[in-house]
């Protein structure tokens, strides 16, 4: 997973602590943490393609939440950033070079590797337990963590 699944999860809960009536341009949220603007902006592009930020133009403009933290989930903000894709892609080693496996006799491909196999179970259980925590669940974790973290975050963005 790339580091822009970290950016972004964080991105939103930033943006829930700057107001519903603020638009946090990319280059403040990056600036928060010290990130490269253009990259995290990507990142950000990618939640508002998903309907999970929303985006407006110009000076003033910036990002927003589109829906209630609670509304989006770990697996949501990861499949925008990182795409829908299986993160393990089985190519058949098995079937290449002198270890090659023998052909099933009735012409078949054979059994599914045991290995695609294993690894599918592991990425639908990892995919299962981000799906099932949501996003407010996360903002309330680190309130409790950093109870002042909201109160600076928005100090910081009105200094500015």
């Amino acid at each position: 997973m790339s580091e822009g699944v970290e950016w972004a999860l964080h991105s939103c809960v930033n943006l829930a602590w700057s107001g519903p009536d603020r638009a946090v341009s990319a280059a403040r949220l990056a600036a928060w943490h010290d990130l490269p603007a253009a990259y995290l902006n990507k990142q950000l592009q990618a939640l508002a393609r998903a309907g999970i930020l929303s985006s407006s133009p110009g000076p003033r403009g910036g990002f927003r939440l589109a829906r209630p933290l609670a509304a989006v989930s770990l697996m949501d903000v990861v499949a925008a950033v990182e795409g829908p894709e299986e993160a393990f892609r089985c190519a058949e080693i098995r079937r290449q070079g002198p270890g090659a496996g023998e052909p099933a006799p009735d012409g078949a491909a054979g059994a599914d590797c045991a290995i695609a196999h294993a690894m599918t179970r592991a990425e639908l259980a990892w995919r299962k337990a981000l799906a099932a925590q949501n996003l407010d669940e996360i903002r309330q974790q680190a309130e409790r963590q950093a109870p002042e973290a909201p109160r600076r975050l928005r100090a910081w963005l009105a200094a500015q």
